[in-house]
């Protein structure tokens, strides 16, 4: 049964596992789409806002004067490093008012949130049939000629362009002036920064995460509940195994002296003596009350606090309990059971139910000598508490195991388990203590250790 318990609540883990990271899977692919859905919406207003004719007339200006550039290099009057330096230089000049324009018409599509957009220059290529001249190539650094000045590491590539231009140029050649042509080649880059874009991502997916998150504690709590109720429905199952194992060995004794009390009853020579025939109907008696007060214990026993009715009256505590410890002492003479009486000497004036509260107690002091050792102590202390009458008992016993302790009061528990009993019981008698302190409005609590012994403290209002 263990096994298979634990084999159950194995793969029911194994289980939870597969399904968390087959949700994970689900939502990271859904992060995916969604941010990728997010940056192609962002990129498609932005690629509309780049077609702008205003911003098309600077690009047309910059292009402009890069031609001049090139024609004056062609006459070896600029360097490709002066190409470079005047066409960064223009651009510089132009930019102010394509960022002025280009937050207009962001602002125009109102799109919630902030995004920075630059044109990177990548390279000018002079295209020739036999060799081409490379005036500019960007490599791992590019060169911005529109927009926000911002790192690549963070930017989002919307697109890439490349446009051919054939330019005639004035060429003077020994003297002579000819009208020549050349092929310009030019890429740029546009990139985009979307400010705080994961946050807005994950925005959008709030319902889902939310979604997904109660699902899976939903999911946690169910099984964490199965798995209670399984180990609970084992714990009963032990606990009712171990009962009907306790009450028929409790059984056995009482019924097999009467089996035998019967059969002798029924021989001549115990009929015609007096004396042995009286002594065996007082056997049959005894067994017959012992029998009836097992019954009457599991019937009792299976009342809570709630159903347990309180006939309460007035006791002052001295003269309660030293009435508690002479009977008490006079059950238990045949035993070396020594009792301390530490009752506070101040009377108190006590409301209880007077049978109820004493078998409650009965039942620890009991518990002490059944569970003592070879000389027992028991000392009994009581206190006056911030309105609560405070009641120690003490024992010198075996003790209680700390893995046992918050199991003493539940019903039918007994710390030795199965049909192997050093003392008798049913595992009623602290359950049945409990709920007696309960209807009393008071509490019951226990601190134990093995082999030095146990302290009740019971704890109940003064009316």
């Amino acid at each position: 049964m263990k096994n298979k318990t634990t084999i159950l609540i194995s793969t029911a883990i194994l289980v939870l596992i597969a399904l968390s990271s087959i949700q994970a899977y689900l939502i990271n692919n859904t992060y995916q789409l969604k941010k990728k859905a997010f940056i192609n919406e962002t990129t498609d207003v932005i690629s509309v806002i780049d077609d702008n004719t205003k911003l098309d007339s600077l690009y047309n200006i910059w292009g402009d004067n890069l031609k001049n550039y090139i024609a004056d290099y062609k006459n070896n009057r600029l360097s490709k490093h002066q190409i470079v330096s005047r066409s960064k230089e223009k651009s510089d000049s132009l930019n102010t008012e394509f960022k002025k324009i280009f937050k207009a018409e962001l602002k125009k599509v109102n799109l919630g949130y902030d995004v920075d957009f630059k044109m990177n220059l990548t390279s000018v290529v002079l295209l020739d049939k036999v060799k081409n001249d490379t005036i500019f190539s960007a490599g791992k650094k590019e060169l911005r000629l529109f927009g926000e000045d911002f790192e690549d590491k963070n930017a989002k590539t919307i697109n890439n362009a490349k446009w051919f231009s054939e330019q005639e140029f004035v060429e003077k050649i020994k003297d002579e002036i000819k009208i020549n042509t050349f092929d310009l080649e030019v890429k740029t880059e546009n990139k985009i920064v979307i400010k705080d874009w994961k946050s807005i991502v994950y925005k959008r997916m709030a319902f889902l995460f939310f979604a997904s998150v109660l699902i899976f504690l939903i999911v946690i709590g169910l099984l964490y509940y199965a798995i209670k109720n399984l180990i609970t429905q084992k714990k009963i199952t032990a606990i009712k195994t171990d009962f009907i194992n306790n009450i028929t060995h409790e059984l056995k004794t009482p019924l097999a002296t009467l089996s035998i009390a019967s059969k002798s009853l029924k021989k001549e020579e115990i009929k015609n003596n007096e004396v042995i025939f009286n002594s065996t109907l007082n056997i049959v008696d005894r067994q017959n009350e012992r029998l009836q007060k097992l019954i009457d214990q599991v019937m009792t026993n299976s009342l809570s606090s709630r159903e347990i009715i309180l006939n309460k009256e007035q006791v002052i505590d001295n003269e309660y309990f030293k009435n508690l410890i002479d009977d008490f002492k006079l059950s238990v003479q045949q035993q070396d059971v020594t009792i301390v009486n530490n009752v506070c000497s101040a009377e108190v004036l006590l409301r209880i139910d007077k049978f109820h509260f004493t078998t409650a107690l009965l039942n620890i002091l009991e518990n002490a000598v059944k569970y003592g050792s070879a000389s027992i102590k028991i000392t009994i202390e009581t206190k006056h508490i911030n309105g609560e009458y405070c009641i120690n008992i003490t024992d010198n016993g075996i003790g209680i195991p700390e893995k046992n302790l918050p199991l003493i009061f539940d019903k039918f528990y007994r710390v030795t388990e199965g049909n192997l009993h050093n003392v008798k019981g049913l595992g009623l008698g602290l359950y049945y203590t409990n709920q007696i302190i309960k209807a009393h409005n008071g509490s019951i609590a226990l601190h134990s250790q093995l082999h030095k012994g146990t302290t009740f403290t019971i704890k109940t209002p003064i009316n």
